[in-house]
């Protein structure tokens, strides 16, 4: 399975980008999706995730009421909107593929990542 994350870019803050993961097989189809991100000189850390039919979602709490997780399982594409975004949102975002079909918040549930977005937000 092969992911390809898009959609990152330089926004001022305040401002909003919408991410796009696209997987290439349809074996993502029943597997949880999630965002994860890491900034320079820090750890990956959740962002977002959604299960398998898009009826769970699950955010980290300095995300949450900003971003929105969704997912098209006929296109095989998970979407991550940021608004609100803020600097301290800066980072490489990564899509992933769950080993299951819940929305983890557990990197290690994740088996399949895709190349990552760079998100810049400027003051």
């Amino acid at each position: 399975v092969q992911l390809q994350a898009s959609g990152g870019g330089l926004v001022q803050a305040g401002g909003s980008l919408r991410l796009s993961c696209a997987a290439s097989r349809r074996t993502t189809t029943n597997n949880g999706m999630g965002w994860f991100r890491q900034a320079p000189g820090k750890e990956r850390e959740f962002v977002a995730a959604i299960s398998w039919n898009g009826g769970l979602t699950n955010y980290a709490g300095s995300v949450k009421d900003r971003f929105t997780i969704s997912r098209d399982r006929t296109k095989n594409t998970v979407n991550l909107q940021m608004n609100s975004l803020k600097p301290e949102d800066t980072a490489v975002y990564y899509c992933a593929a769950s080993r299951s079909a819940v929305a983890s918040s557990d990197s290690r549930m994740y088996a399949y990542w895709g190349q990552g977005t760079l998100v810049t937000v400027s003051s």
